[in-house]
């Protein structure tokens, strides 16, 4: 039996409503900005998998607040079906500097993604996440 592949998204919220994207250094969506992410390995929880991706990618330790989501259309990945876990957490230590995948690391204001080339279904989640903190 075939099974989706488990991923988890990480939107780092920074004062003034400001988010860290990094821009992919990878296929696929190679030069996309994307949401810090990326497969939980075998043996780890979702919330682990988030921190150790955020820190991964972009140097950040940081907090899990709240479970954004969870996007499971089976087109999101154009590597196979995979169902991604979306948290918002906030920075507990650390200076942004990209690693791992990233070619690089931004800072956005939530506002100013819209002319942004996004990676995976990350237009979807962003703005989902503009929807309930505007709330």
């Amino acid at each position: 039996m075939k099974t989706p592949m488990l991923t988890v998204d990480v939107i780092i919220r920074l004062s003034g409503d400001r988010i860290i994207l990094i821009r992919r250094g990878r296929s696929p969506y190679r030069g996309s900005w994307a949401i810090p992410g990326g497969f939980v390995e075998y043996g780890e929880t979702v919330e682990d998998a988030a921190r150790r991706e955020a820190l991964e990618e972009t140097g950040l330790d940081v907090e899990i607040k709240d479970l954004l989501g969870v996007y499971s259309d089976p087109r999101r990945d154009p590597r196979g079906h995979t169902v991604s876990v979306c948290f918002t957490a906030r920075v507990v230590s650390g200076e942004p500097e990209a690693g791992s995948d990233a070619a690089d690391i931004g800072i956005f204001h939530i506002e100013d993604i819209d002319d942004l080339e996004l990676a995976f279904d990350h237009r979807k989640i962003l703005e989902d996440f503009r929807s309930r903190y505007r709330e």
